[in-house]
């Protein structure tokens, strides 16, 4: 763990404020959180903060609002009508600028095409589109008329996004008829079609024009939606819902095991977003505001979305991948626009690292004023540059950890309130309201320095609502290894400071030898390596150790392959973690094979490395960086 701190302007000092506000939403959390509700408009005002059956948790009872009203309506009464809402970038480099009362006028049409083809209040509605602007007008149009609805990333299959369809009883498939993904068009049509073949749920199909295509129209189930909007009201009124109403499912994404599909609540979850949003990212009116997360995924949801078009944000959306058709595309949007707010993966990071600084210099970086971090934990040499070559030393980064289960950001820096001193790779503190701890296998909790396990003491308004469907996982999963706490599956420790650092899945854990360690600590030793810029971690099969360390690794640019390096990296590894986690193999390669969403697909290297059946790719990023890793493989076992 890096131990240097950082320090910034004086706005961020001194840390007494936090403190404060952080020991007070503990010790009194129901009037802390109506404190912060009242923040929301709200048609009708709660009985009940909390009403507390453990393990399920109803926030705002007898509260009624509405969420499209809440990120629109209460905007174009005022002043930020005029206000942009969304600057839309398209991968082959179209662009639109939504002002709020575009936004507002989009959302009810919208919501007037779901309302006269069927939907209503309870019914939900698949959405499987691209970054397009359709993507987030028709998630509030969804809210606006109390539909539910289940955001399906676009770069899942026909069977997978079936899957979430038939567990939802979806009535209503929204899609495009293509969509970009690095110069290529993916036929979403044809993929829905598919789906909707194995969804008897399915009513109608609406299909947004995105690539001008011509795909088969089935007569009586779908519709163009230009040709519905021709034919839609201008106006749609907010429908009140329960504070406990569902505002969306999810389905997290596993390697093993049916999706969860997790339900958030309509009032709780926009109370937490709505404050920890401002915590977190210090947003203000004339904030530019980019998170560069796919919408299909929870950071979309939440920190594209609700969070930001709460506060009235103007917010970046963009269709396409980071480094295409060039490798500074990130850059020219951010000099573009005048991005001032930026969020990204720790995996990106590294990517971009991989190019080096002369193509950020070409640029004028110079309105950002935060850098976030959000996925996964970001090893301190990524955060180091980061902060220096794209924030130019002057832009505090926040860390975030959360999950989809979470709904919204949990431990960060919060500039918001005041931000404690940085620590490259920590993602410091919880935010208020968040009572989390570290503790070993028996609950308790772990002195400092000692790993242990991630969880959540007591609720908060973001938490799920439960699994769709199946309150028996629910408990099972989250509730069951320590009761009456909530298990995030996350390894962590807390230096002596009270600094969180999150270590990975607990399950993400190799056992060399009779010892645990998590594949993310390996990696992180593997990248403080001065050669390299991105590793992954698997393990194979041994008869002795049972398990042995192999490392996939990218290197920077000028570096060569050389046995001698491979030979360095492995005494790098000795010295940092110690002799029993030192790699029996170490692999160069170009690309590792991750999702859409930037997360690397270790089951994957697994596979490869134990020689196993390598199973679904739907998810993939790129196809080719897993002939890559087999191909590094083979070339290994030949030269032994």
């Amino acid at each position: 763990m890096e131990e240097t701190s950082l320090s910034f302007d004086s706005r961020y000092w001194p840390f007494k404020k936090y403190t404060e506000i952080y020991n007070r939403s503990l010790q009194d959390p129901e009037r802390f959180w109506a404190e912060e509700a009242r923040k929301l408009d709200w048609f009708k005002t709660w009985d009940t903060v909390l009403d507390w059956q453990p393990p399920f948790a109803r926030w705002f009872v007898g509260g009624e609002l509405n969420a499209s009203y809440q990120c629109v309506d209460r905007h174009v009464k005022t002043w930020r009508r005029s206000k942009v809402a969304i600057y839309w970038e398209g991968e082959p480099g179209d662009s639109q600028v939504l002002s709020y009362s575009t936004l507002y006028r989009w959302v009810n049409k919208f919501a007037s095409v779901l309302q006269k083809l069927g939907v209503g209040k309870g019914d939900t509605v698949a959405l499987y589109l691209p970054m397009i602007p359709e993507l987030p007008i028709f998630m509030l149009a969804c809210a606006r008329i109390g539909a539910v609805h289940t955001v399906v990333f676009s770069g899942f299959s026909a069977q997978a996004l079936a899957d979430r369809i038939n567990d939802t009883q979806a009535k209503i498939l929204v899609t495009a008829d293509a969509g970009f993904r690095r110069g290529k068009f993916v036929q979403l049509k044809n993929i829905s079609d598919e789906a909707a073949r194995l969804s008897p749920s399915i009513e109608s199909v609406i299909v947004a024009r995105r690539g001008n295509m011509t795909p088969e129209m089935k007569p009586g189930r779908d519709y163009w939606l230009h040709d519905l909007l021709d034919k839609a009201d201008a106006h749609v009124s907010p429908v009140p819902v329960e504070s406990t109403h569902p505002l969306y499912i999810l389905y997290t994404s596993g390697t093993t095991g049916k999706p969860k599909g997790i339900v958030h609540n309509t009032g709780g979850y926009l109370v937490f977003n709505n404050s920890v949003y401002k915590w977190v990212f210090d947003i203000k009116e004339e904030s530019v505001y980019w998170c560069t997360a796919d919408v299909g995924w929870v950071t979309g949801h939440s920190s594209i979305v609700y969070g930001p078009l709460c506060h009235g944000a103007a917010i970046v959306l963009y269709e396409g991948a980071p480094d295409y058709p060039t490798v500074d595309r990130w850059w020219d949007i951010i000099e573009k626009y005048g991005v001032s707010i930026f969020y990204t993966s720790p995996t990106a990071i590294r990517m971009l690292m991989r190019y080096g600084e002369d193509k950020v210099k070409r640029h004028d970086l110079s309105t950002l004023e935060l850098l976030g971090s959000v996925g996964e934990a970001i090893n301190p040499e990524a955060w180091l540059w980061y902060y220096k070559v794209i924030g130019g030393e002057r832009c505090p980064i926040v860390d975030t950890w959360w999950q989809t289960e979470t709904g919204g950001t949990m431990i960060s820096p919060a500039p918001g309130i005041e931000c404690a001193p940085l620590k490259p790779g920590s993602a410091t503190f919880p935010l208020p309201g968040v009572n989390a701890d570290i503790v070993d296998d028996s609950g308790k909790s772990v002195p400092p320095g000692q790993k242990g396990y991630l969880v959540i003491k007591t609720p908060w308004p973001g938490m799920l609502a439960g699994i769709h469907g199946d309150p028996v996982r629910y408990k099972e999963t989250y509730w069951s290894k320590f009761p009456g706490m909530f298990y995030t599956g996350d390894y962590a420790i807390k230096d002596k400071d009270g600094y969180f650092w999150l270590l990975g899945r607990a399950d993400e854990v190799l056992k060399i030898a009779g010892h645990r360690i998590g594949t993310i600590e390996i990696e992180d030793a593997v990248v403080s390596h001065q050669s390299v810029v991105e590793a992954a971690v698997a393990s194979k099969p041994d008869p002795v150790k049972g398990e042995s360390v192999v490392v996939f690794a990218t290197l920077k640019q000028g570096e060569v392959p050389s046995p001698e390096l491979k030979d360095g990296i492995k005494r790098h590894i000795r010295s940092t973690l110690g002799p029993v986690v030192t790699p029996d193999e170490i692999y160069f390669v170009a690309k590792l094979p991750k999702t859409r969403s930037g997360k690397i697909m270790r089951r994957v290297l697994k596979a490869v490395a134990s020689e196993s059946q390598i199973g679904d790719l739907t998810t993939l990023e790129d196809e080719a960086s897993v002939d890559e890793v087999k191909k590094a493989y083979e070339q290994l076992k030949k030269e032994v």
